[in-house]
């Protein structure tokens, strides 16, 4: 069965979990580096949906209903 692709949200909370376990140092070394990868696959997973959605409200809808970058929408 195919995993259950996570919210911006879940993964933000997961990431946090990681962060406040690693910050307490009560975890084994293992533990930890297992962990702290675990930690750096869920930021980048967050930095790629935050630059989703970073070009998407980068564009406007023009009256004629085509896309447009944001910054031309002003230039006009």
């Amino acid at each position: 069965m195919a995993e259950k692709k996570l919210t911006f949200e879940e993964n933000l909370a997961q990431l946090e979990v990681i962060v406040n376990e690693l910050e307490t140092g009560d975890v084994p070394l293992e533990k930890a580096m297992t962990a702290f990868q675990e930690g750096v696959k869920l930021s980048q997973t967050l930095e790629e949906t935050l630059s989703q959605a970073e070009k998407a409200m980068a564009k406007v809808m023009a009256d004629n209903g085509e896309e447009v970058p944001l910054d031309a929408e002003e230039q006009q």
